[in-house]
């Protein structure tokens, strides 16, 4: 069994998918942004500002931005309805229609009668958006709230500026208590980039389609066929037998996780070609690959179903 992002058509083309702009909270233009990530040698962007009334629903528009090697996806963070302690919900939609109807979300306070995170959340999905719970360690989200939140395609593992600005940036516990209780998802790492800290490539997708290009990458991404860096390279995940086969770009940890406290861990110098038995997660439903290099960076594989 050979993950789906490593034997899928096509090549890998990086991208970020959270990130804001002068539309909402950001500090620099949408036109700007777009430049650094393509001159960083990201391959495509998904501009995702608020989308609140206080900045007027923004979904911006990307496409003049586009170049021959260089695209963008619509998009919006979105938030309506309040979560278990109280905060307004924070909910990543890439793949946007630029028509989405906005909510009643005068601003980042939850108001009485609103559209609820969860049917938000439906609506965009229905509208054909990825749909990912955003930081969920820095929202303080609850299991509870996440259960709830039933037309999400993904979870941040990763946030760059939640590490940088509150040190709130994980959500695999989030992620695994979610797949423990058979829920199908992928995971993502994202900047949330907002240009007033160096939080800009910090974590991003690499996402395996036939075309950079919005349809193709949008599909790769709802199928799960990508995975998740900081910056280690995954080039190949296969089940052969009764072990799980890793090729990687130099790294210093290879661990295998599963369901409750199920682990395998490769530590060594410079590992790049990795043979784990799985004997330990025969009784798993799932398991999940993360690397990481001599500097502390990680990449993170989507989830595996046994």
């Amino acid at each position: 069994m050979i993950l789906s992002a490593f034997k899928a058509p096509g090549k890998f083309y990086r991208g970020n998918l959270h990130t804001h702009s002068t539309l909402s909270d950001g500090c620099l233009d949408p036109k700007d942004i777009c430049q650094r990530y393509r001159d960083e040698g990201y391959d495509f962007l998904c501009l995702s500002d608020h989308f609140v009334g206080q900045y007027g629903y923004p979904i911006a528009d990307t496409t003049p931005y586009r170049t021959e090697d260089f695209t963008t996806i619509l998009g919006a963070e979105l938030h309506s309805g309040a979560m278990a302690n109280g905060a307004l919900w924070h909910i990543l939609a890439v793949g946007l229609p630029a028509d989405f109807a906005p909510p009643n979300a005068p601003g980042f306070e939850p108001v009485e009668g609103q559209e609820s995170g969860p049917d938000i959340a439906r609506r965009a999905r229905a509208a054909g958006a990825f749909v990912t719970i955003a930081h969920p360690q820095w929202s303080g989200l609850t299991v509870e709230d996440a259960r709830g939140l039933d037309a999400a395609h993904a979870v941040e593992i990763y946030n760059h500026e939640c590490a940088l600005s509150s040190d709130r940036p994980d959500g695999a516990h989030m992620l695994e208590t979610l797949l423990s209780e058979g829920r199908k998802l992928t995971l993502i790492a994202a900047d949330d980039a907002h240009s007033r800290l160096p939080d800009e490539f910090g974590g991003w997708v690499m996402v395996k389609a036939t075309s950079n290009e919005p349809g193709p990458l949008l599909e790769a991404l709802k199928r799960g066929d990508f995975y998740a860096s900081q910056g280690p390279e995954l080039f190949h995940v296969e089940i052969a037998g009764d072990e799980i086969l890793i090729t990687c770009s130099e790294v210093s940890n290879v661990f295998v996780q599963g369901y409750g406290p199920a682990v395998r861990a490769k530590h060594g110098a410079r590992l790049t070609n990795v043979r784990l038995p799985l004997e330990r997660f025969k009784n798993c439903p799932w398991i999940r690959v993360t690397v990481i290099d001599k500097d502390g960076k990680h990449a993170w594989s989507n989830p595996i179903w046994l």
